[in-house]
């Protein structure tokens, strides 16, 4: 099969390579997808430039834990009528050497999960991390039915779904942060309420402004690193900030706003998800992928030789959308 993959950790054309690489066997219990589509996300690129480890995991790596494409086989165990199955994955290289940026990966049967047929192919490898994030960050705690919702890069890949769940999950008003007025439309389109310029604007005082001085009910934050302390300002007392991503590995907040106004702080990364969570996250993403309730902004359509290209794009943060590579 066609692959790209790493062997070193480093710089995406440095270390990135295609080439041909043994078909993989399903075990028990598992399916093997042909894939058509590999999704690129931040946590990719992180790992390929040893941000997390400065160690390789395994001795080679077929990055990519989006994907979506068809089951042409299944191991022991797995009905065979899943066998032409269109499916979409989560987690494929989360502790894995084999992820999808390749013609076929090997998976348990409950990552490859079948998407609906209205569904466009490509779409699919937007949903294991984007999708999945923002809904798990809208739902938890009782989600968000009657809240005010401020969504952080309302923009951005998991931002810009975030804005839509939490308004089809009942939010009685729904904020975006953008930087750019391209950003603000596409937050506008997605069902966004209002729009806050966070480079322009005062972002505090606006907040306060479109609220009534009351703040947001929660608040759903990309990067806690650097907007912790406005965050802190912009909730109301008792409001939760709810945190999946971070430029910064060590948090410094002030105490007296955090104990002061009874706020809560969650965190989460979406590869860690407690099965129920997961379930219930994926059974509410598919009711309304069946119904066509979603926008998908999918800014960038790649072949894979062009991995390369994708993960210098997702790295530099140069698109606001999903990046994602024809594989099939």
């Amino acid at each position: 099969m066609k692959a790209a993959y790493y062997e070193r950790l480093g710089p995406a054309r440095d270390v990135l390579r295609v080439g041909d690489l043994p078909d993989p066997v399903p075990a028990a219990g598992e399916v093997r997808v042909r894939l058509l589509w590999s999704g690129v996300n931040p946590s990719d690129v992180k790992s390929r430039l040893g941000l997390r480890s400065g160690v390789m995991p395994f001795p080679r790596v077929i990055p990519h834990s989006d994907g979506m494409g068809v089951i042409d086989a299944v191991g022991a165990g797995v009905p065979a009528a899943r066998i032409g199955e269109r499916v979409w994955t989560w987690n494929a290289a989360w502790g894995r050497a084999h992820g999808t940026a390749c013609e076929r990966v090997c998976l348990s049967a409950e990552q490859a999960v079948p998407l609906p047929d209205a569904v466009d192919d490509e779409v699919g490898a937007c949903l294991g991390i984007p999708a999945l994030t923002a809904l798990h960050a809208v739902l938890l705690d009782g989600g968000v039915a009657g809240k005010t919702v401020l969504v952080a890069g309302g923009a951005g890949a998991v931002g810009h779904y975030a804005v839509q769940m939490a308004g089809l999950l009942g939010a009685a008003r729904v904020i975006a942060s953008v930087s750019t007025a391209e950003k603000a439309e596409l937050a506008r389109a997605a069902g966004a309420d209002d729009v806050v310029f966070y480079r322009s604007e005062p972002l505090a005082e606006r907040v306060a402004e479109l609220t009534g001085g009351r703040g947001v009910d929660r608040l759903i934050e990309v990067d806690v690193g650097v907007n912790g302390a406005v965050d802190l300002e912009m909730l109301r007392p008792g409001g939760e900030c709810v945190a999946y991503g971070s430029s910064a590995a060590t948090l410094q907040l002030p105490f007296y706003p955090l104990i002061a106004k009874n706020l809560q702080l969650r965190f989460f990364i979406v590869y860690h998800l407690a099965p129920a969570d997961r379930a219930v996250a994926v059974a509410t993403l598919t009711r309304m992928l069946e119904r066509g309730r979603l926008q998908h902004n999918i800014a960038a359509r790649l072949a894979l030789d062009d991995i390369a290209t994708a993960h210098e794009m997702v790295e530099r943060g140069s698109v606001a959308g999903n990046v994602v590579l024809r594989v099939g």
